[in-house]
């Protein structure tokens, strides 16, 4: 009986083809939108947690209240701060950084990009630790000051020509050598970075003392709670303010967790929309239907008929209504999630998309159980029609 009952819904889904699938591509767009929207967003937040993973989860970053990531200005930290953090506990190293945007020229071209600024007796360690490694060339070594590692970005298109190792580029008009160019990171600003020792930065920046970040690198994980309780206690006391603030990894993964997860449901939401207008399109669809079949309810409750099998027959109609547009909106938006890679990796961020089984099903029964509700009403009318009225309707 349902076999027949389904063949019923295909078999007036295909007299009607036009309606039905502009009916239908309502249901598509709006699937497609929320299967891509929410398969972006899920792989941008575990990209970004493998990067945060790679960052090091022994690490305490301290920041100016206000930082908002290199090539930012923030005001308040200064070397002496440096100094009230190495005392107050052991740790494998703490590691300053200052970054300024700023003018590099090679021959007779000019660039601009984010220079950063490390102690060079550190640089190799701290790279080592945080899995970058250098494509040619060497890391900077200890009392090294007028040298700089660049980016891969950096040495393939800040100019018309790639730079290599042993070109020297001049960097607000102090001339660095390049010793070593790092393997591709994955993001933009990272690939087209330019980090060259803290002592010449000072200089060409003419920044004596302050600070925008600073890394202490812990030895021990399960030390990192009281660490970070005691630099907070330190600075406080020794600076007079708390104009500053002390994060682990893991503190700001979570910050950038919560930004997702809002900016997932906005888009999730705007997306939404287009559904409810597809669910509008089946009910609209479905009322159409319920007129234009009036003298066949009649005729098949006049043979026996009951109101159920009628109701089942349009909820069938709208289930595969909106199952159809799941298939293909489902197949669209995972398409379109997948063409966003190579999208982000020649913007220069590498996003790896990752197509999540629960995702494609949550689609499909979603459209499916759209479709359904959005027949009840057609389909309860349907199921009252009185068969001799029905039989009457021209």
């Amino acid at each position: 009986m349902n076999f027949d009952y389904f063949i019923l819904a295909v078999n007036s889904i295909r007299h009607r083809k036009l309606r039905s699938w502009l009916t239908v591509i309502g249901i598509i767009i709006g699937v497609a939108a929320i299967i891509s929207l929410i398969t972006v967003s899920r792989s941008l937040e575990s990209t970004i947690k493998d990067q945060f993973e790679q960052f090091g989860a022994n690490r305490i970053m301290i920041a100016a209240k206000g930082f908002q990531g290199p090539g930012t200005m923030s005001q308040g930290l200064t070397s002496d701060d440096v100094e009230t953090i190495e005392g107050a506990g052991s740790f494998k190293y703490v590691l300053p950084g200052l970054f300024r945007n700023g003018e590099v020229k090679y021959k007779d071209e000019t660039g601009f990009t984010l220079v950063a600024a490390l102690p060079a007796e550190h640089y190799q360690q701290f790279y080592l630790d945080s899995g970058i490694e250098v494509k040619s060339g060497r890391a900077i070594k200890a009392q090294e000051k007028y040298v700089a590692v660049i980016g891969s970005r950096a040495a393939k298109e800040m100019f018309s020509k790639e730079l290599r190792v042993g070109n020297k580029i001049i960097i607000h008009n102090v001339e660095f050598k390049i010793v070593g160019i790092l393997d591709e990171i994955g993001n933009a600003q990272d690939d087209n970075q330019v980090t060259i020792p803290l002592e010449a930065a000072r200089e060409i920046f003419e920044e004596p003392k302050r600070v925008d970040t600073i890394i202490a690198q812990v030895k021990v994980t399960s030390e990192i709670p009281e660490l970070q309780k005691k630099i907070e206690k330190e600075l406080e006391r020794k600076r007079g303010d708390t104009n500053f603030q002390v994060l682990t990894a893991s503190q700001i993964l979570d910050q950038i967790g919560q930004v997702l997860g809002v900016m997932q449901v906005v888009l999730v939401g705007i997306a939404a929309i287009s559904l409810l207008v597809g669910a509008i399109g089946i009910m609209n669809s479905m009322y159409t239907s319920v007129l234009e079949r009036t003298k066949e309810i009649g005729i098949m409750k006049a043979i026996g008929a009951r109101n159920a099998h009628i109701l089942q027959i349009f909820l069938m109609e709208s289930g595969l209504i909106g199952l159809v547009g799941g298939v293909f909106g489902t197949a669209l938006g995972t398409g379109m999630a997948l063409a966003i890679g190579p999208i982000a990796k020649s913007a220069g961020f590498t996003l790896n998309i990752t197509i999540e089984p629960s995702i494609v099903l949550f689609g499909l029964l979603f459209a499916f159980i759209l479709g359904v509700l959005s027949g009840v009403l057609p389909a309860y009318q349907a199921s009252k029609l009185k068969p001799v009225d029905a039989l009457k309707y021209d």
